[in-house]
């Protein structure tokens, strides 16, 4: 049976190291208090000439290369990302204009911080079908450039660092799906009854007669803003609701799997999902200290880390959940 398999990763992250301290000189925060609610301990930040694209970009390479594939070889580009360089077109059309492929489909999700998921799963079924055989998935942000550097904007601020992941998925005919590299499943769900407890409300067609109010910019309708306590709720709650329905789906239990891989929000949700499975320190991968919140690229960048530090290995059962605006959760189980 023909399956995607996960050929390689690779991620890129900007040179500008922002640790907790350093935000302190902007707002009113502190290494402990960040690090006690969320985990968090620096991220990377890009400097005024890089753009989202250029992250994906360098990504992309690096995933290239590991996997061994040339260029010409990719099929279909799929670019998940809440920070594209313009408002169109879209982030996936710039890369594929920087990585030199034109001609094929170029798509971009927009589902935050499950847009990876959600983009392996368009992925799997265009392979699955047959429609592609090598298919290039990137998640990239570059959140700082978008952020209220105040103690105003503080708890959203802190939670965010840029950065991208990416990985090239191939075709495979599986012989033996308890040996084989492939992704088993994918889960993705949605409810926008909660859009606007974490969201941007503008510019855009939805805050009056013009897309940009120059009075609302003045009062920072441009920045992200957060119902902190409803995203907490809601996300302990949907991410073990989905994180078992993949295993459900595959009849296998949180001891079947080799590394779990989460979204990176908070550190103090992985921990509880973790509890709730009963899973051990030690087959959960989190990246946040190092990275802080990098939305679509979190679970990519995940995997690379995981591929580099010798903690993920061909033939590993690994497992991903993840929660974010929209309100949207996924899950995907996969043997890497």
């Amino acid at each position: 049976m023909i399956r995607s398999e996960i050929l390689a990763t690779g991620m890129h992250v900007p040179a500008n190291l922002v640790k907790n301290d350093d935000l302190s000189s902007m707002m009113d925060t502190s290494d402990e208090w960040i690090r006690q609610r969320t985990g968090i301990e620096q991220r990377y930040w890009a400097d005024a000439t890089t753009s989202t694209s250029d992250l994906a970009v360098e990504a992309c390479k690096k995933a290239l290369s590991n996997a061994k594939v040339d260029k010409s070889e990719i099929d279909m580009i799929i670019a998940a990302t809440l920070t594209p360089d313009h408002e169109f077109p879209g982030l996936a059309c710039f890369v594929q204009k920087k990585l030199g492929i034109p001609g094929v489909p170029a798509l971009d999700i927009r589902q935050q911080c499950t847009g990876f998921i959600y983009s392996m799963s368009i992925a799997d079924q265009f392979i699955r079908s047959g429609t592609y055989k090598k298919i290039l998935i990137v998640g990239a942000e570059i959140h700082s450039k978008g952020l209220d550097k105040t103690t105003v904007g503080r708890d959203v601020t802190v939670l965010f660092g840029d950065g991208a992941g990416a990985v090239v998925l191939a075709a495979k005919d599986v012989a033996d799906p308890k040996k084989d590299s492939h992704i088993l499943s994918t889960h993705i769900h949605a409810d926008g009854t909660f859009a606007e407890e974490l969201w941007v409300e503008g510019p855009g067609s939805g805050v009056g007669a013009d897309r940009v109010d120059f009075e609302k910019l003045k009062e920072g309708y441009h920045y992200p803003k957060m119902n902190g306590k409803a995203v907490f709720v809601h996300a302990v709650k949907r991410m073990p609701e989905v994180l078992q329905e993949a295993l459900t789906a595959n009849n296998l239990k949180p001891e079947d799997i080799d590394l779990f891989v989460f979204h990176q929000a908070n550190l103090r949700i992985n921990d509880m999902v973790a509890k709730q499975f009963n899973i051990p320190e030690e087959k959960v991968f989190n990246t946040i200290q190092k990275y802080a919140n990098t939305t679509a690229a979190t679970i990519p960048i995940g995997l690379d880390e995981a591929v580099r530090s010798g903690k993920l290995k061909k033939g590993m059962l690994v497992a991903s959940a993840a929660f974010g605006s929209g309100f949207t959760w996924a899950s995907a189980i996969y043997r890497y």
